[in-house]
């Protein structure tokens, strides 16, 4: 097994990543959750059929009472209506202040389950069981948990810590090649960002199984980059913005697509390439990068160029997270493996993308 510990003082945890983790995921909430009588494991459509009733038989051999709350499987899921129905679900269920909620499945579950965990009875654990790649190297750790609202995406949250992450790696020989290829964008945005020897590793391994012969070691490397810029930067004021490299553009592509057409991974690969091309043109950037980050994320079967309108990239840059007033950071790369926060008028990055 191998372990990372995120030291964050009393809000601390580790993120355990072994094969076959998902059998041994009672004992290890119990050691973390030990006056918890009642876990409400939260899952979708998708997941629940694959492991729900194991990881509940697994919980109750540890001595839980469990609850299983499936919801739809998809991003419409993320709602303030779901939300609602999630929190009256756990009251029915007899949640109280020292039990627990699991998230079992992708980014979408662990954003909603978190964000509930967060707020009901202002607060109980929470434990994240990932089972995409995309939630198992980055929306997993962190404790970001949020809803959508009607003006854009995650704009309704706050940071809940997890007590643990659980990661087993053999959950995602059951990803489809589109859904292993969507959390293949953020695997590539750390070694943009922070590792450039990760980076090219990842050239030289493109292929789906040469991933998954190597999926420890990816999802480690991943995960302890984002473990180093949470432990300085919990609530995203300064240097964990980085990990935001490709996701303001990004979240006018998924805007643009009405969160349907454009998956949040593909959406994040045009956001990359479109802020490399922006690096360039502001001289940030050097000019033989975004032909390199193009040519990986074709091999990776992922679209470098996603058509916006300057009405949707305006609306998008007005509600992202990263702006104050009339300004907003924008994550740009001086070199491959290091990403800087360069602030900008919104005025001139809307002009940019002209």
């Amino acid at each position: 097994m191998k372990t990372l510990h995120v030291d964050l003082g009393s809000r601390s945890y580790d993120i355990q990543i072994a094969p076959g983790l998902l059998d041994k995921v009672g004992e290890e909430i119990r050691k973390v959750c030990p006056r918890a009588k009642r876990i409400a494991i939260v899952t979708d459509t998708n997941v629940e059929p694959l492991y729900g009733a194991r990881v509940e038989d697994r919980l109750e051999a540890a001595g839980f009472d469990t609850g299983l709350f499936t919801g739809p499987a998809g991003e419409g899921a993320k709602c303030a209506t779901h939300l609602a129905a999630l929190w009256e679900a756990m009251m029915h269920f007899g949640l109280t202040r020292t039990d627990a909620v699991v998230a079992l499945g992708g980014g979408v579950v662990g954003d909603l389950a978190g964000f509930a965990a967060a707020t009901i009875l202002r607060g109980v654990d929470f434990i994240q069981i990932p089972t995409t790649l995309l939630a198992q190297v980055d929306s997993s750790v962190g404790g970001k948990v949020a809803i959508d609202l009607a003006a854009g995406k995650n704009l309704a949250g706050c940071f809940w810590q997890p007590r643990a992450v659980l990661m087993d790696p053999d959950t995602l020989n059951t990803l489809d090649d589109k859904t292993f290829s969507d959390g293949m964008a953020e695997v590539v945005k750390y070694g943009c960002i922070a590792d450039r020897d990760f980076f090219e590793f990842l050239c030289a391994h493109p292929s789906r199984a040469q991933l998954m012969a190597n999926i420890e070691h990816i999802l480690y490397t991943c995960c302890n980059i984002k473990r180093s810029v949470v432990e300085k930067d919990e609530l995203d004021t300064g240097k964990r913005m980085v990990l935001n490299f490709g996701h303001t553009l990004g979240h006018a592509y998924e805007l643009a697509g009405n969160y349907e057409k454009w998956t949040h991974g593909q959406a994040v690969s045009a956001g990359m390439c479109a802020a490399a091309g922006l690096g360039v043109s502001l001289g940030v950037t050097p000019a033989q990068l975004p032909g390199r980050l193009e040519g990986l994320l074709k091999a990776l079967d992922l679209p470098t160029h996603i058509d916006c309108t300057a009405e949707v990239y305006a609306a998008a840059i007005g509600h992202d997270k990263k702006g104050a007033g009339e300004d907003i950071s924008v994550i740009l790369l001086e070199e491959l493996g290091r990403a800087v926060a360069k602030k900008m008028p919104k005025a001139k990055l809307l002009e940019g993308l002209q």
